[in-house]
């Protein structure tokens, strides 16, 4: 893929991951739209990272499929296209499963795995006439299942078969996918301020150079699913 020009969606794109890999995007001459639940913070993220002619920063609660079409149209209308999609928007509640609340098992799955078949329902059709690429975000707990995670597994579980099938589905209108598995990020997951006792953490520019990479990778090769984790751990 061409990259120059191109147009990358990031949901959940005003801090973290979503927003480490807008600058890589934008730094490799892509267009990007980042989307939040907070329309002033979207703005105010874009408005940091570049030009309005090259990002723009959109409202979006990813469990609201709604909300995920309004902005897919708002986005259309602002670049012409979509060429690329990262489904990043997550959350994440830790509690033993006999002291989650309702509130905060929904929240997950809502956020984690069906927001990133709304985003992809939403997108689809034209990743379709782009022949792009859609990469959803989901975490090692999608494999490695942990104490007080029953929540979070789940919909980490979930994330990674929804985009092993999904592929299945998809690669024959030539719309690559894949999933990608980060072990610890330095971001403000789960509220957590990132400061210098995270050097040792993947950093979110890293996982921006991830898409990067799977953006430049020959039309003929899919990496479908990649786990990534800090090289050394033991330095925390």
């Amino acid at each position: 893929m061409n990259l120059t020009g191109k147009v990358a969606y990031i949901t959940g794109g005003t801090k973290g991951i979503g927003y480490g890999t807008a600058k890589v995007l934008l730094e490799a001459g892509m267009r990007v739209a980042i989307s939040g639940r907070n329309l002033e913070d979207a703005q105010k993220a874009a408005a940091s990272l570049g030009e309005t002619s090259k990002i723009i920063g959109v409202q979006s609660n990813v469990g609201n499929f709604e909300d995920e079409v309004n902005t897919v149209n708002e986005i259309v209308k602002h670049f012409g296209q979509i060429d690329a999609v990262l489904a990043n928007a997550g959350v994440g509640n830790f509690a033993p499963i006999d002291q989650m609340s309702l509130e905060e098992w929904n929240q997950m799955i809502d956020t984690n795995l069906t927001g990133s078949f709304h985003t992809l329902k939403a997108t689809v059709e034209e990743l379709k006439k782009s022949k792009g690429y859609y990469i959803t975000l989901s975490s090692l707990a999608g494999t490695n299942f942990f104490e007080n995670g029953a929540g979070y597994n789940a919909s980490k579980f979930g994330v990674v078969g929804f985009t092993q099938a999904a592929m299945l589905d998809l690669r024959k209108y030539d719309i690559k996918v894949s999933t990608i598995m980060p072990g610890s990020v330095a971001t403000n997951f789960n509220n957590h301020v990132p400061s210098d006792s995270d050097k040792w953490k993947i950093q979110p520019e890293d996982i921006g150079q991830l898409v990067l990479d799977l953006l430049n990778m020959n039309p003929r090769t899919l990496p479908s699913k990649i786990e990534v984790r800090p090289t050394r751990p033991d330095l925390k």
